[in-house]
């Protein structure tokens, strides 16, 4: 039997971004600095499973706090950031630690800092018990960040003194969710101070913008993620406002729902910001497998962007 023709729209940008390659190269650079198998990183380095288990591999052993590792060894605090306390206490025990923050969350904390100083209290657009909202909400006193996940919390703030607010986002969030409760923060807080800069890193904006693009010549859309990823969720729920009729969220390969693409002609496929591109291959081949398959590539923007590893590593 022939293979059913498919067209396979690959949105570009996807995958891998510049904060989650750093910090997977700061696990392996400090792997080797410092030898293996007992080297100890706080959380999971980035939300990808096959990653994490790729450098548990090579000697990475993954614990949730700084109790768990002993003095002796090297700790990295994942790419989500960390709240303030954690360095504090690794410096306190006299512990190495290297800190593997995606610089563009490094910015919100720094921002976050500032606006405290001026005597601003911050309102945090996230969600509640993401590693990366718990490090930002971290960076200031108790009290001093208050967070709102919807347009509907919005109504119940309750600020110290409403003419002294700021506000920040988590950095993986949907950019058309986050203004519609900006909109709404401004309208209740007119006097509310707003990021210099958007707050919602460049790789999470333009793998939206690809989503976007895609979405309406596909049947269906395949996001390349684990579930844990909230870029990788957010990437499936624009695909779905954008009107494509089916997405889904695919760690591996393995996962696709093929009764679900029955009778499809097109279909798209991106990947989270802390998905491999040996995952996006993986998935690739296996509708090579299954059907006779033109590949369209939508590139909305190109990236060339490129963080550092700390200074520590590169000596």
């Amino acid at each position: 039997m022939p293979k059913p023709p498919l067209k396979l729209y690959m949105a570009a940008p996807r995958g891998f971004c510049a904060g989650v390659d750093r910090a997977i190269r700061i696990v392996e650079m400090a792997i080797l600095k410092w030898g293996a198998p007992v080297f100890y990183v706080r959380h999971e380095i980035v939300h990808n499973k096959y990653v994490v288990d790729g450098l548990r591999a090579q000697g990475a052993v993954f614990v949730e706090s700084l109790e768990e590792c002993p003095l002796d060894r090297p700790v990295i605090f994942s790419a989500h950031g960390v709240p303030k306390s954690v360095p504090a206490k690794a410096q306190a025990r006299n512990m190495i630690y290297v800190d593997a923050t995606c610089p563009l969350v490094s910015k919100v904390h720094m921002e976050a800092e500032r606006h405290n100083r001026n005597g601003l209290q911050m309102v945090m657009i996230g969600h509640a018990g993401h590693p990366e909202t718990v490090g930002t909400m971290g960076q200031l006193p108790e009290g001093e960040v208050l967070l709102v996940e919807t347009e509907a919390d919005v109504a119940h703030v309750v600020p110290r003194d409403p003419s002294k607010l700021a506000f920040i986002t988590q950095t993986t969030l949907s950019v058309d969710d986050t203004a519609s409760i900006v909109t709404a923060l401004t309208a209740r807080f007119p006097n509310i101070i707003g990021p210099h800069k958007e707050d919602i890193c460049y790789a999470t904006t333009n793998r939206q913008e690809a989503v976007k693009a895609v979405a309406p010549h596909v049947d269906a859309l395949l996001v390349i993620g684990s579930p844990n990823s909230s870029n990788s969720r957010r990437l499936v729920e624009v695909a779905a406002k954008a009107g494509c009729a089916y997405t889904q969220l695919v760690p591996r390969a393995g996962d696709i729902d093929w009764r679900a693409l029955e009778g499809a002609k097109a279909v798209g496929i991106s990947a989270g910001a802390s998905a491999p591109e040996a995952l996006i291959d993986e998935a690739v081949a296996a509708f090579y497998d299954r059907f006779a398959v033109t590949e369209k590539i939508v590139e909305t923007t190109t990236e060339n962007v490129e963080f550092k590893v700390p200074r520590v590593l590169r000596q």
